[in-house]
């Protein structure tokens, strides 16, 4: 039971990767504004095409290996993955016009994170897992 709902829980954060790196691709000043950081790009959108890849990427790769039923993979593709929502956070709390609010959404991907990777390391994993 443990491992479905770590699963799921992976499986719908690299679903939100993609929903989130395709918003790059094709509402970037919504993206970025929803990202927690101001960013005049004066009609070049390059960093936001660069940031939507690599979302999209992170997320067909972390939903590839929960579909792939690769356990270990899957978990620490999250812990690691920890590294980008912290760094994303200490961005937007860097900025002056941030506060709490805006870190919140990186705040909670680092909890999902880091708890469902831990939960799939450290559980035995069973059989089947679907």
């Amino acid at each position: 039971m443990t491992t479905k709902i770590a699963y799921t829980m992976a499986c719908l954060l690299g679903a939100g990767m993609i929903f989130l790196g395709a918003r790059f691709f094709f509402a970037p000043e919504a993206a970025i504004a929803g990202f927690g950081i101001q960013y005049n790009a004066g009609g070049d959108y390059s960093f936001h095409y660069i940031k939507g890849i690599r979302d999209i990427f992170s997320g067909i790769l972390l939903c590839a290996f929960v579909l792939l039923n690769q356990r270990q993979a899957v978990s620490i593709t999250l812990l690691a993955g920890t590294i980008i929502p912290v760094n994303d956070m200490l961005v937007v709390l860097s900025k002056p016009y941030n506060g709490v609010m805006q870190a919140m959404p990186h705040i909670i991907a680092i909890l999902i994170c880091a708890l469902f990777g831990l939960l799939l390391l450290i559980t035995k994993p069973n059989q089947k897992t679907f």
